[in-house]
């Protein structure tokens, strides 16, 4: 069964910095497109970055530059380094992992980043 944990999320001031955490389980990153996506208020949800089974990464044109995804196997988690927050930042941000053969998704429940002073 596949379970997705998110932790990290909170309230901060613009300018800072926040680190998200997905704890992923009956999954492997090697078959797995690992990604985490955002949600606001009344907007649709949006990438905010990927890493496939090969390391590639992709990131969201508003986040570009601010943000960086990594993995660690060992652990097998996923983490959002997101760097100089902007109130327009403030989303429920959720993990995903597709499979890369199938397209079968997975959406953890969320967690909140609220960045205002």
């Amino acid at each position: 069964q596949v379970q997705l944990v998110e932790s990290g999320g909170g309230l901060v001031q613009p300018g800072r910095s926040l680190r998200l955490s997905c704890a992923a389980s009956g999954i492997s990153f090697n078959l797995y497109n690992m990604g985490w996506y955002r949600q606001a208020p009344g907007k649709q949800r949006e990438l905010v970055a990927r890493i496939v089974p090969n390391g590639r990464r992709n990131y969201g044109d508003s986040v570009q530059g601010r943000v960086s995804i990594s993995r660690d196997t060992t652990k097998n988690t996923i983490s959002l380094q997101m760097n100089n927050l902007k109130p327009e930042d403030t989303a429920v941000y959720l993990c995903s992992a597709v499979h890369a053969v199938t397209g079968q998704n997975h959406w953890g429940q969320g967690t909140q980043v609220t960045v205002s002073s």
